[in-house]
């Protein structure tokens, strides 16, 4: 919390002491209030009580310890792809994925008034994807840490002339003026979130799932053909499939997929039943409602 800009510091406190008082109705997000991650709980649960948090492994740690009872983490952009250490985080946080939530990323400049600015801060991805419209208005790009910590810092500073870049949520919980809406590059920008939960939840079968999981090849030629080839034989369809190194021998390769179907359907216990065949190691995280679908008509 001592991190936070003095205006986020505070919201913090008034958030965190809701949550604590009812936690069964609190989801933990890492950033400081007013950034996407809140805007993501509010989206997907309007009646939450967002707990910020200073890290993902904070906020994993607030529902392992029953301070909240769900997080809510991004796990990949549609423009950067996926967000650093969330592989690794995922498998060691002993917590299931029970969700999905997807997030229209705008970006907007704001200030303490409405006078012009000439520098902005903020998320250093933020600023890369409203690099068009600072270039052309002449506007410094400074990186900071976070987009509503940037929105906060410049709050608390009320310098003239500097500004950030961040949600419309963080112009109004600090009382900063929004001078410019939308000014991001690509306005099809699109963060996919993660429902995390101590204990699994069965989703509803009548509706698409989605299941995913961890595995790690082993170390022999065409290991991860042979893995793939229960998925291809038995009609299950694969939407992700990413590799990662764990450590510095460069010897083993871990992948992160995502499948639609989940255990118990006959085609994908086939299919896992071959991929365990072929792998040193298998490990679900979690089976969940599709938000939205990924198999076109």
């Amino acid at each position: 919390m001592e991190s936070y800009p003095l205006p986020a510091r505070t919201l913090v406190e008034q958030l965190s002491a809701a949550a604590a008082a009812t936690p069964e109705r609190a989801i933990a997000f890492q950033g400081a209030p007013g950034a996407n991650s809140h805007l993501a709980a509010l989206g997907y649960c309007p009646d939450c009580l967002p707990l910020p948090c200073f890290s993902f492994e904070d906020a994993i740690e607030a529902v392992r310890e029953g301070r909240a009872h769900r997080a809510i983490i991004p796990i990949e952009n549609s423009l950067h792809g996926r967000v650093a250490d969330m592989h690794f985080l995922l498998p060691e946080s002993g917590l299931s994925i029970i969700d999905e939530y997807f997030l229209p990323i705008h970006h907007q400049l704001m200030a303490p008034d409405d006078s012009p600015v000439s520098e902005v801060l903020s998320h250093v991805q933020a600023l890369g994807q409203c690099r068009h419209y600072l270039r052309e208005h002449a506007i410094r790009p400074i990186a900071y840490a976070d987009t509503a910590g940037a929105a906060a810092m410049v709050a608390a500073n009320r310098e003239p002339g500097i500004g950030a870049v961040a949600p419309a949520l963080a112009a109004e919980l600090y009382g900063l003026h929004i001078l410019a809406r939308d000014i991001e590059d690509s306005h099809d920008n699109m963060t996919r979130f993660v429902v995390l939960a101590r204990e699994e939840v069965l989703p509803d079968h009548s509706k698409p799932v989605m299941t995913t999981f961890l595995f790690e090849v082993k170390n022999i030629p065409a290991a991860l053909y042979k893995a793939m080839g229960g998925f291809a034989t038995n009609g299950v369809n694969m939407t992700k499939l990413e590799s990662y190194q764990r450590g510095a021998s460069f010897s083993a390769t871990e992948f992160y997929a995502d499948i639609e179907g989940m255990p118990g359907d006959p085609a994908v216990d086939r299919a896992l039943e071959e991929l365990r065949f072929h792998t040193k190691w298998v490990r679900i995280l979690g089976s969940y409602v599709q938000a939205r679908p990924r198999t076109m008509p």
